[in-house]
């Protein structure tokens, strides 16, 4: 469990990013019967950094609070990319992982574990700007520049700003569970949960007049999860011809249709094998799937686990149908 946190601030931090990291871990809404960690900042650089902004932070802890936390977080800062790092924080953070604790990197934050070691031999992620950079950099590192975030054992990566938030959310699931994420989610009205999977970013910039493009239909789709569509059947909803329509969901969201539909049926399975005593059958019926033998056959091709595997992990034996 996750009842001790200390975010690492370095000269030169985003403040966007530490915001993160302040907002999912540091609040206290206890009045809301959630969980309140210990929660500290520490400086590696001094009494008063500079933030990326040009304002001043100060009143920080020392090195020395990293050596009770269980989660160690190290938000993005500028020239993070090729810059030279405190020792005695490489090894704080070494020794933090060899006790068992663990540590998140948002975006360009990566560079500091990557510093110390700690994405040798790992799968890691950044913002897409700087991942020629990340692997340039540690060649041990096995870089993936498409997606979120990656949970990689003790080490956890995101990229860029709210993708940030996803991998806070995410290890707020793990660690306390799905209510807990979801309630902290609504809070801050962002998505409960995006997988670490998904496409960090659109393959091309959309176009500069969407008017009524393809938005609509991803609504429509959203809507009717259960229901059997074509590329036909939803090009004709956007009044386009099935290659054009093709084209331009591509364009608008990074994946193709199926993928798309694919994706958004397995999170809504999700969703429903967390929060409801739904049988099996009946959440494949609602997220589109048919049958238990297919929603199976796509939770193991999707996330490496069955639903009753999954529903057990989040809800516990009692629970699985």
């Amino acid at each position: 469990m996750l009842n001790n946190i200390a975010v690492v601030l370095l000269d030169g931090v985003h403040p966007f990013e530490l915001g993160v990291l302040c907002e999912v871990f540091g609040l206290d809404r206890s009045d809301e019967g959630l969980p309140v960690p210990d929660f500290a900042v520490v400086s590696a650089e001094g009494p008063v950094l500079r933030s990326h902004a040009g304002f001043t932070l100060g009143d920080m802890h020392g090195l020395d609070r990293l050596e009770q936390a269980d989660l160690i977080a190290v938000p993005a800062g500028d020239s993070y990319v090729n810059r030279d790092y405190p020792p005695e924080l490489l090894a704080a953070l070494r020794r933090a992982v060899d006790r068992g604790a663990r540590v998140l990197s948002v975006c360009s934050g990566v560079f500091v574990l990557g510093a110390a070691g700690l994405l040798d031999g790992r799968r890691c992620t950044v913002h897409w700007l700087h991942a020629a950079a990340l692997a340039r950099a540690y060649p041990r590192a096995v870089v993936e520049p498409d997606v979120l975030y990656v949970d990689e054992g003790p080490v956890i990566t995101s990229a860029g700003t709210a993708a940030g938030i996803d991998a806070c959310l995410h290890l707020v699931r793990e660690e306390y569970g799905p209510e807990v994420a979801n309630a902290i989610a609504r809070r801050m009205v962002v998505p409960p949960h995006r997988d670490g999977g998904q496409a960090q970013f659109i393959e091309r910039p959309l176009p500069r007049n969407r008017c009524d493009t393809v938005g609509g239909v991803l609504g429509w789709m959203e809507r009717h999860l259960d229901r059997e569509m074509t590329v036909e059947q939803l090009a004709a909803r956007a009044h386009m011809s099935p290659r054009t329509f093709a084209r331009r969901f591509q364009q608008e969201t990074g994946t193709t249709p199926y993928r798309w539909l694919l994706r958004q049926r397995v999170l809504l399975a999700q969703e429903l094998l967390e929060a409801t005593d739904e049988t099996v059958d009946s959440v494949a019926g609602r997220a589109g799937f048919g049958n238990a033998a297919g929603l199976r056959h796509h939770f193991l091709r999707t996330l490496g686990t069955t639903p009753n595997a999954y529903r057990r992990t989040f809800r516990g034996p009692s629970h699985v149908a």
